[in-house]
């Protein structure tokens, strides 16, 4: 065809296309994709309805993946909004696909499952009283206006690296075409793939060309095409016409994007169902994710499943559950007949990366997922904090798992800083503030409790004949005496960028990552710390020498409190002690000079403004009775609660919340007043890091650890009855389980009813977008019925009690 003749077809085509409202730029099939590289990425919605993995059995204290005989399953997976959300391959910080779900098309509609549904969630395998038993899901998506519905059940398979989902598609009414789009985020970044499709899979890699994706059906496609998101990706194609036109067999491999994939399936009629299996396999190349995929569809639904749950002969969920020694005992002290105890024993387990074994993480989510840049590699809370880490390890004991904290406590040394660690030039035996499950260096400041909540954990294991006499004596030479050597005497940080001089108990950040000071929760750490390293010393090492120094070290921090943090003039004169309570902080050991907080969240990256100390408070200072420094009576104690339970206080300063529930109040906090790590207040966004108008909002554990403190205020006012035992449980325990959602996942933050409520238009006390589940939640759940098992603080020391509580 001469230039001039094309060049009319071309016009002729141009002006049908036009008159059609079709793209035809995109218009072509088959071939490489345009519109690289796409939308900016981002992850998804951090609210989670489930999450989940194979149960894997340690061999020698690790995950042994031996091959064919023993393959380890590193495929972990989310839930949110009624589909698929993060999904991770081969650590849990490596999330592979961002996430996966169905549109739909029929008679004068198009649909995108997670906005057109309303979603429940369940448990396949559950006993007899409604406890779940293994983390495999069913979710049920029903069409707001009831065309069609999607039920899906959700696990992984534990012999291969799939994530495995049975899909039972029902049409209501005729012409119900459903797609499956995948939005991969290849390496745990959303920019940096290709993908490929042929007639029966849908396949990403990303650009270093190390991981692989291949998604897979019993079902045949109709149709499969590759593009760029927000460009050529199938949800820009049926959205212009409500038809696949677009067939793109590729991206470029040479302009790497935020790409997905979508295949079409064959039309439903009304009233007809179809049920069918998906299957994601992952490897290091394209054949590896292929056979992975292929097996698992060929091994089929039921046994995967039996496999997953470890009924029969196969070891899994419900063989964990079995072997937690306390478990039964415990249902009694739930407000639920069990259902949040075994559900939070479950999310603790799968939150444990396998390649690094002991290896704890925050959440499976990234806070705000929806509104995060992920062009860049990030974490999020799929990272190891020593503090949430310990709260984790401790949840395990309670249960009666002796394996998991072990294993815990003995990866402690990969995050703990040494003269070879990457950029260290300074101070050694304190632990670093975040990091990659595999110990990589993420932030970097001196936080004490994190110092000190490793030797506490060290001496609970000692404590329950879990380390011998000889087995602490080691750790404590490798890792806890350079821990309490640092509690004792600081030092001079020089790492990376954090260049710094520590003098404890003065602490560059407390438990809030946010300020510098004196803080009563950093400093009953601290203290306990000390006290257990000086026991082991004593005990066990035989170094009577440094064991002398803790004691005294210790004793000068716990004299030193009131002095350095309660104020005898504070703002909040609402008590019977007015202006008398502990602060949150203060920056100067001095809590009546009205210090201001110096820089930190509150002054720059919370977008709020600096504040005079005497206006914050928090229920840090619980912490001092939770681990036996201080009586739960104190006068000081006493004062600092009224003031926390002030709700008289301005909004902004403000702490208490009540909720009601089923006719019944239930006590909620924020982490402390002026608090601005939450949704905005004009409109009830998500967090923007420096944006004004942010609010923190109520954390549910804080639930937990007011009833902690309750139960220890009962017990130095006497013998704990059954009837104060029943009534805590019903204010407190309940309490943490009203706040969980339907498939008993507990928030880092619920809302509070304060402000704008438009973006996400929350039910009060409903889990927000900022991360879901979180492992210090569900920990601190687990402790809390433990603790009214047992009529004693499950985390308190008697070692402490015995040397400040004696008469």
């Amino acid at each position: 065809m001469n230039l001039k003749r094309w060049l009319l077809v071309y016009f002729i085509v141009l002006c049908a296309a036009w008159l059609l409202g079709t793209n035809v730029a995109w218009a072509a099939g088959g071939g490489q994709a345009p519109g690289a590289p796409g939308n900016t990425s981002v992850w998804s919605y951090a609210g989670k309805q489930g999450i989940g993995t194979s149960y894997e059995q340690y061999v020698n204290k690790t995950y042994q993946d031996d091959g064919p005989t023993n393959t380890i399953s590193k495929v972990w997976f989310s839930l949110a909004q009624g589909i698929v959300t993060e999904t991770a391959f081969g650590e849990i910080d490596q999330a592979q696909i961002k996430d996966l779900q169905f549109l739909v098309t029929g008679n004068g509609f198009f649909d995108e499952e997670k906005v057109a549904t309303n979603s429940s969630v369940d448990y396949l395998d559950k006993d007899s009283s409604g406890r779940p038993l293994s983390p495999a899901y069913r979710v049920v998506n029903q069409d707001k206006d009831g065309k069609y519905t999607i039920e899906k059940h959700v696990f992984t398979d534990p012999d291969r690296q799939t994530l495995f989902t049975r899909v039972i598609f029902t049409a209501n009414e005729d012409n119900v075409t459903p797609y499956i789009l995948v939005n991969p985020h290849m390496g745990n970044i959303g920019n940096d793939d290709v993908a490929f499709v042929s007639g029966d899979s849908l396949n990403a890699r990303n650009g270093a060309d190390n991981v692989y994706l291949s998604l897979k059906s019993n079902l045949n496609f109709e149709k499969t095409s590759a593009g760029y998101v927000g460009s050529t990706d199938g949800y820009q194609d049926l959205n212009d016409n409500g038809f696949m036109d677009w067939t793109y067999d590729y991206t470029d491999q040479n302009r790497l994007g935020n790409v997905a994939m979508m295949a079409q399936l064959p039309t439903l009629n009304a009233g007809e169902t179809r049920t069918f299996d998906l299957v994601v396999g992952f490897g290091s190349n394209y054949e590896e994710a292929t056979a992975q995929a292929d097996a698992s569809l060929n091994e089929g639904y039921e046994s995967l499943l039996a496999k997953y749950n470890g009924t029969g002969s196969a070891v899994g969920w419900e063989d964990y559950l079995a072997s937690l020694s306390n478990l039964p005992a415990m249902i009694a002290n739930t407000g639920d007949n069990g259902k949040e105890l075994y559900a939070s024993a479950l999310v603790l387990k799968i939150m444990e990366d396998k390649n690094n074994a002991g290896a704890l993480i925050a959440s499976l989510s990234v806070p705000w997922g929806d509104t995060i840049n992920a062009d860049t590699f990030a974490t999020g809370y799929r990272a190891v904090w020593p503090r949430d880490f310990y709260q984790v390890a401790m949840a395990f004991l309670a249960l009666g798992d002796t394996q998991t904290p072990l294993v815990a406590f003995e990866y402690l040394p990969k995050v703990q800083v040494k003269s070879s660690t990457p950029g260290n030039n300074g101070a050694t035996g304190w632990f670093l503030q975040k990091t990659h499950v595999d110990g990589t260096l993420e932030w970097i400041q001196v936080q004490l409790d994190q110092t000190a909540m490793p030797i506490m954990l060290g001496w609970k294991l000692w404590q329950a004949g879990i380390l011998s006499d000889s087995e602490i004596t080691n750790w404590y030479n490798l890792m806890l005496k350079p821990a309490a050597e640092f509690l004792a005497n600081g030092g001079n940080v020089n790492i990376n960028s954090n260049q710094t001089t520590i003098t404890p108990p003065f602490t560059q950040q407390e438990r809030w990552e946010e300020q510098a000071g004196y803080s009563p929760s950093t400093t009953a750490a601290t203290i306990t710390g000390l006290l257990t390293a000086a026991d082991i010393a004593q005990n066990a090492a035989n170094d009577p020498g440094a064991a002398s120094f803790y004691f005294s070290k210790a004793d000068q921090y716990q004299s030193n409190l009131d002095n350095f943090m309660f104020t005898t003039n504070g703002t909040d004169t609402f008590c019977s002690t007015p202006g008398q309570y502990f602060l949150r902080i203060t920056p100067n050991a001095n809590p009546n000079d009205g210090g201001i907080y110096p820089g930190g969240i509150i002054g720059a990256s919370n977008g709020l403004t600096a504040i005079d100390e005497r206006n914050v408070i928090d229920g840090g200072f619980l912490e001092l009775v939770r681990y036996g420094v201080t009586k739960g009576n104190d006068p000081n104690i006493v004062a600092s609660v009224c003031t926390l339970d002030n709700i008289t206080t301005p909004e902004d300063l403000r702490v208490r919340y009540d909720f009601t529930f089923d006719g019944n109040q239930y006590p909620g906090f924020r982490r402390y007043g002026h608090d601005g790590y939450g949704e905005r207040t004009n409109d009830g966004g998500s967090y923007l890091g420096g944006a004004p108008n942010q609010r923190g909002r109520v954390w549910p554990f804080f639930t937990g650890e007011r009833g902690h403190y309750e139960l220890a205020k009962v017990d130095n006012e006497g013998t704990i009855s059954d009837a104060e035992v029943t009534q805590l449980r019903d204010t407190y325990v309940r309490g943490m389980e009203y706040f969980a959602n339907d498939s008993f996942m507990l928030a880092e933050q619920v809302w509070d009813g304060v402000g704008s409520n438009e973006t996400y238009n929350y039910a009060l006390g409903e889990g927000t977008n900022s991360a879901t589940p979180l492992a210090w939640t569900h920990a601190e759940y687990i402790k809390l019925v433990k603790s009214l098992t047992d009529k004693n603080i499950w985390d308190s020391y008697e070692i402490v009690k015995a040397r400040y509580q004696s008469e």
